[in-house]
């Protein structure tokens, strides 16, 4: 076949002509994105600000001072300041505390290791120092209200250890009343408030009064309002020269705790 045959011409045409095609398909990138990313390549990046997720962490946490109520005792004010990192305990001190006489020695007896005892509960479940049980008991009262105030500012945040089985319900402060104790002065009837399980108020909303009685209901009522929420049960104590009110009291203050469920 000559070369200038017109047959040959074509052929050669045509084979010039698909080299080209395909030489031209080889070249073109592959810049769309779906076919990047369907072909398993790597996915455009985030900007810094859109990678970031925060986990909530130590802007949930509580942190700071709560200084709690001042509670009044027999032999002067007490009030508690906590200091809590992270939702813990991490310091406990008494910015007030009985003084003057004997009470200066009770206080520096008791505080210290009421301090320590906080910390390692973690809670305002923590035993009253012997010898200084109107202290103690002042001490757990506003110790506790410290702890509901940083309960309150955490958005719920449990600033004490959870119980077992409970869950947060158990944790709820209630307000429970007692029945009347009818005694030979006249009616005695208790109030308590109940948190964690715990007696964290008590205090009579009915007592004997007039003449005598309310000198000795003024004397013998504070005193039984400390033990209460210092034995945390009705196992208390009767006030010299307060017999019947103590009776009445102690009688309605466990009627309390049986509607209470403690």
């Amino acid at each position: 076949m000559k070369k200038s045959h017109p047959i040959r011409r074509a052929v050669l045409a045509t084979a010039a002509t698909v080299s080209g095609i395909v030489l031209l398909l080889s070249l073109k990138p592959a810049s769309d994105p779906a076919s990047a990313s369907a072909a398993g390549g790597p996915a455009p990046q985030q900007s810094a600000a859109a990678q970031e997720s925060p986990q909530g962490g130590a802007s949930n946490a509580q942190s700071g001072s709560v200084t709690g109520d001042v509670v009044k005792t027999q032999y002067g004010p007490v009030q508690v300041r906590i200091t809590m990192s992270g939702g813990k305990i991490t310091k406990a001190e008494a910015v007030q505390a009985p003084s003057g006489g004997t009470s200066d020695q009770k206080t520096e007896l008791a505080v210290p290791r009421l301090n320590r005892a906080t910390v390692a509960a973690q809670s305002a479940d923590i035993d009253a120092v012997s010898g200084a049980t109107y202290t103690s008991g002042g001490y757990k009262q506003s110790l506790q209200s410290a702890l509901d105030k940083a309960r309150t500012a955490g958005g719920g945040a449990a600033s004490t250890p959870s119980s077992p089985a409970g869950g947060g319900a158990a944790t709820q402060a209630k307000t429970v009343t007692g029945d009347v104790a009818k005694t030979q002065y006249g009616p005695v009837q208790v109030r308590i408030t109940v948190s964690g399980g715990k007696i964290t108020k008590s205090e009579a909303v009915q007592a004997p009064s007039g003449g005598r009685s309310s000198e000795v209901t003024n004397d013998a009522v504070p005193k039984l309002d400390q033990e209460a929420v210092a034995a945390g049960s009705a196992d208390i104590d009767a006030v010299s020269g307060a017999t019947y009110t103590s009776g009445g009291y102690k009688e309605s203050l466990q009627s309390a705790l049986d509607k209470a469920g403690g």
